[in-house]
């Protein structure tokens, strides 16, 4: 039997409300995998749509949503720490446990079990590399690792970080730093490409609608800094530039919505990536009706079933 389901795909999927009615059908509780919905106060702009875990009469239990105050630096290892609590959890009242999101490397550090350490910042060796260029930082760190995404080492602060990182993990006895092996059911809701960009267009305009500019003055306002919002990425790093005068309205419409489109691509192809690094992925179309992608995973699960029997 799998430990957990897993079901991923880009944004604008539709991937929520298949987790949610699937969830409502399995009697299962829904883990998010998205690095941007664990911050209180950033709702519109990361989607958030809590709605989405109303099925019928019911209301799905949902997890690691709401759990930083935003501004504040929420990682990967507090992301598996607080995903082993939410798991654990669940499983301990007899429930089945979805995990949903379309943040890559949170998903894949679940599903295959990433070794990580909290590491500690490292005074020696970020005065080794003070001075380097980005490009110079940048092969260090591929002197530790291959690297599948280059998006968490585009400035050079971002690159000695994860340096430090690396170096602290060479550092770690192997058995320090061991995830438990999860078996996972893994279904992708595949959506063509370009309903995919229709759907961002007519969302984006709609969070723009529903008050996303407004949010990202509310959350500077209260004294979130400017910087860490841009850091975020996305509706928060163009909202942001809009708002403290460094890019006027229409621009940030037109580039926001073009970065929107370049994340979903990332996305698919982290996913595909994935895929090669050894992980199965179910895709079913996305214009199957919900029922039918709930009878497509209730089916898999059956073939799963009787061959633990067997």
């Amino acid at each position: 039997m799998y430990d957990l389901i897993t079901i991923l795909g880009p944004t604008a999927s539709g991937k929520t409300q298949f987790a949610a009615a699937l969830a409502d059908r399995l009697d299962a509780e829904i883990i998010s995998a998205d690095s941007r919905q664990v911050y209180r106060g950033m709702d519109i702009g990361t989607g958030k749509d809590l709605a989405d875990y109303t099925v019928g009469s019911h209301r799905i239990p949902y997890h690691l949503i709401d759990i930083a105050d935003a501004g504040s630096k929420y990682n990967l290892y507090q992301y598996q720490t607080d995903f082993l609590k939410a798991y654990n959890d669940i499983r301990s009242r007899g429930r089945r446990v979805i995990l949903c999101g379309g943040s890559g490397l949170y998903l894949e550090s679940i599903i295959k079990g990433y070794r990580l350490v909290s590491a500690p910042e490292n005074p020696e060796l970020r005065k080794s590399l003070e001075g380097k260029s980005l490009a110079e930082l940048t092969e260090i760190l591929k002197g530790y690792k291959e690297l599948h995404n280059t998006t968490d080492v585009d400035t050079a602060k971002r690159a000695i970080r994860a340096i430090e990182i690396e170096e602290c993990y060479r550092q770690t006895p192997v058995s320090e730093k061991e995830f438990p092996s999860l078996s996972s059911l893994t279904v992708g809701i595949d959506i063509d490409r370009d309903l995919r960009r229709q759907r961002i267009t007519d969302r984006l305009e709609a969070r723009l609608q529903e008050g996303m500019i407004e949010e990202v003055q509310r959350l500077l306002d209260n004294g979130v800094n400017a910087d860490d919002l841009i850091s975020y990425g996305l509706e928060y790093r163009y909202v942001t530039l809009y708002l403290t005068g460094k890019l006027e309205l229409r621009y940030m419409k037109k580039e926001l919505e073009v970065a929107i489109h370049q994340f979903a691509k990332r996305q698919m192809t982290w996913f595909r990536g994935m895929e090669k690094r050894g992980t199965h992925i179910e895709w079913i179309p996305f214009g199957c009706s919900m029922e039918q992608k709930i009878a497509f995973v209730e089916n898999l699960l059956s073939k799963e079933n009787n061959e633990d029997k067997d």
